[in-house]
């Protein structure tokens, strides 16, 4: 099974990414490693385990923002959770650098070329801004809620190139599906963690706070390769909601999700979470 620890207005999720940064590049599955003996990139019974490990890596950071980011993610020794979650869980054809770097924007990215996983400082940093401004009696808490459902975001980008697997959607929503399936999957007693259902409305919240700061939403975003922030915002709780209706059910009515999406959301989620149980089933150790 997996195991999981414990974002921005349309153009800032999307058309300030630089063109080599973007995650829907596209780019020749990253072949395996010597161990895939019969070559089927599958780790399967005839293969040993394929020895790949995600590294953490966190790099210079100068500008103010960057510099308030990085302490925050460094000071809650995010990289090394979030490597070490995956190392756990996945099996990796080759090792995988998870990147915290200065990016002169809020961002994080996966990208196909290099096999690399970007966390922007400037990320933690705005969504810090974001709860701080929203009221949290614990913002710093919240902004690392959301960079971890952001990691596993970027981790879903990963896993559809690395191995090959089929998006039958948009890429990103698929991405968003993951972070939400990783964080949401049930325990040993049955139950997803409390904290991961927290990153999850978190990194809700965070999509309402760009919306809000966003202002009216333009064709330029209704064709955006990311879903508008509102729109992600709701698929988020639905999933939430969806996991667990009795325990999430403050999640529907008010400014939360309506009634009307609120009443599918358990089959939604069931039919996600059996889809990714059936893609990853090979990968996993």
């Amino acid at each position: 099974m997996l195991v999981s620890a414990c974002g921005r207005d349309e153009k800032a999720k999307s058309e300030e990414l630089p063109e080599s940064s973007v995650s829907t590049a596209q780019a020749a599955p990253a072949s395996p490693t010597n161990t895939d003996v019969n070559h089927n990139g599958i780790p399967d019974a005839e293969d040993n385990d394929w020895p790949g490990k995600m590294i953490p890596d966190y790099q210079a950071a100068t500008s103010p923002d960057a510099v308030r980011g990085r302490d925050l993610i460094q000071q809650a020794h995010l990289l090394e959770d979030m490597a070490d979650s995956i190392n756990e869980s996945l099996k990796l054809p080759f090792d995988i650098p998870l990147i915290g770097k200065q990016c002169d924007t809020a961002n994080a990215f996966w990208d196909p070329n290099d096999n690399t996983v970007t966390i922007c400082y400037e990320d933690a940093a705005d969504g810090l801004d974001i709860y701080t401004k929203a009221g949290d009696a614990d913002p710093r808490a919240s902004a690392i809620n959301a960079e971890v459902a952001t990691f596993y975001h970027e981790t879903g980008h990963m896993v559809v190139s690395i191995y090959d697997l089929p998006a039958t959607g948009r890429e990103e929503d698929v991405a968003d599906q993951l972070s939400a399936y990783i964080l949401l999957t049930p325990g040993p007693d049955g139950k997803a963690d409390p904290d991961n259902i927290r990153a999850v409305k978190d990194f809700a919240r965070e999509f309402e706070g760009y919306a809000d700061a966003g202002g009216e939403v333009d064709d330029d975003a209704l064709a955006d390769t990311h879903s508008p922030n509102k729109t992600r915002m709701y698929n988020l709780e639905c999933w939430v909601y969806g996991s667990d209706p009795e325990a999430n059910a403050d999640l529907v009515g008010g400014d939360q999700l309506p009634q009307d999406r609120a009443d599918g959301c358990q089959e939604e989620y069931e039919k996600m979470s059996h889809a990714w149980d059936t893609l990853l089933a090979p990968y996993l150790k």
